[in-house]
């Protein structure tokens, strides 16, 4: 499939009357996971282009080009709203907590197994062994709380338990800023790749920026405010990635490929038909926004698309959601990682001196006072053992009791 071959429907067709906007929402209770996570990917996606052309808007001195990013803005307005009201109202902070979370795992690690440039691949290893650890954290929160059922949620796909401990995430912020990749250099799939992860990740952190304070318990309320500062930390480290020499236009015309290559995979990997023909619509939209884009860099930049996609603009592999347990599992093998400076190394390697150590003593303080460790401490104490989906024992044995929740793996040397 190349977008840049197929014939643009006219871009107005996209306005429409609100009926046809806010569209009846899944069934919560019956809904395949996956379905769950495509709803979250692309309205996180639709967010990304309108943070982009805003942000393009207030950098440009064009009225006129102001005029037509506005006119695409607002289809991408439409397109958000029409995917956000698949969302059941009925649907808990919590349990939308839970999709964003196997979202970020199984999209992470479903992009990372096929990951050919390795720098980025690490970056989305690292990440991944975070959200791993979030999902967890949240679903024993579900369970003290009896909000819902985390094994209902994620299905068969995704198994929950610990990953690298929430608490020993907490690194210095200068440990968070990757090199960039140069997209000249680098294939279609992982510019896409970087493209996606950081559109997912910003609109995790933002979702719990939002909520962090209307979160009705003092036990909730500590967790999506700490998690979102690790994802504040994700979101630095993605964005880190894109390459800063990229224009404008280019970045335009990229951000609407992205849209019609998510569309397009979500399209054929669907399995409910109803959302499918949505999928489809919105590809059909968004290639329309494609041709704009290419057209807007070709007046003004004097650029065709082709110099941006030197080799044709055909997809490249489509994005499939599969179970990737066993990736995952091979994977946990790094728990005890930590960023330094634009990598990654074992934490007993590091001087005693390194600045991570002082910086996650002063965010952390005493373990006790930790929100992510109270709720699988609380839960032990509760039921006698945290909150697992577990197929097999855990792969890291210090990570396997289930009466103890480790703050020492990867935040102690030695540990």
């Amino acid at each position: 499939m190349n977008p840049f071959e197929l014939k643009p429907q006219k871009a107005d067709k996209i306005f429409t009357c609100w009926n046809k906007v806010l569209v009846k929402p899944y069934d919560k209770n019956t809904v395949d996971p996956y379905t769950r996570l495509r709803v979250i990917l692309m309205s996180g996606t639709e967010f990304e282009s309108v943070r982009l052309t805003h942000a393009f808007t207030r950098h440009c001195a064009n009225n006129d080009v102001r005029r037509r990013l506005a006119y695409m803005r607002r289809g991408e307005q439409i397109q958000q709203k029409r995917v956000a009201g698949l969302k059941p109202a009925n649907e808990t902070i919590l349990e939308h907590t839970i999709g964003y979370e196997q979202l970020a795992v199984d999209l992470t690690a479903n992009l990372a197994v096929n990951e050919s440039n390795s720098y980025v691949q690490k970056q989305l290893n690292f990440a991944l062994l975070e959200d791993f650890d979030h999902l967890y954290r949240y679903s024993d929160l579900m369970e003290l709380e009896k909000g819902g059922d985390p094994a209902r949620l994620v299905g068969d796909y995704t198994e929950i338990m610990p990953g690298r401990p929430t608490i020993a995430e907490y690194r210095h912020p200068y440990d968070d800023v990757n090199f960039y990749i140069n997209g000249y250099l680098n294939d279609l799939k992982t510019k896409l790749n970087i493209n996606i992860i950081t559109a997912a990740e910003q609109q995790t952190m933002n979702f719990y920026m939002n909520v962090g304070n209307i979160y009705a318990s003092p036990l909730g309320r500590k967790l999506y405010n700490e998690i979102a500062m690790i994802e504040e930390q994700h979101v630095t480290g993605y964005g880190c990635l894109k390459d800063p020499s990229m224009t404008w236009w280019e970045n335009l015309l990229m951000n609407e490929y992205t849209e019609c290559y998510l569309y397009y995979s979500c399209y054929m990997d669907e399995t409910d038909d109803r959302i499918k023909k949505i999928w489809e619509m919105h590809f059909e939209e968004e290639v329309a926004h494609l041709h704009e884009a290419a057209q807007l860099l070709a007046q003004y930049e004097g650029k065709v698309w082709q110099q941006c996609f030197p080799d044709g603009g055909a997809f490249p592999e489509l994005l499939k959601f599969r179970s990737q347990k066993e990736y995952i599992r091979n994977v946990l093998k790094t728990v005890r990682l930590t960023g330094v400076e634009e990598g990654f190394e074992e934490l007993d390697k590091v001087p005693d001196t390194f600045r991570y150590f002082g910086y996650n003593s002063r965010i952390n303080g005493s373990a006790v006072q930790v929100g992510t460790h109270a709720v699988i401490d609380k839960a032990i104490r509760e039921f006698g053992k945290d909150y697992r989906i577990q197929n097999k024992e855990h792969p890291i044995r210090v990570l396997s009791d289930r009466t103890k929740d480790n703050v020492d793996v990867g935040r102690v040397k030695g540990k």
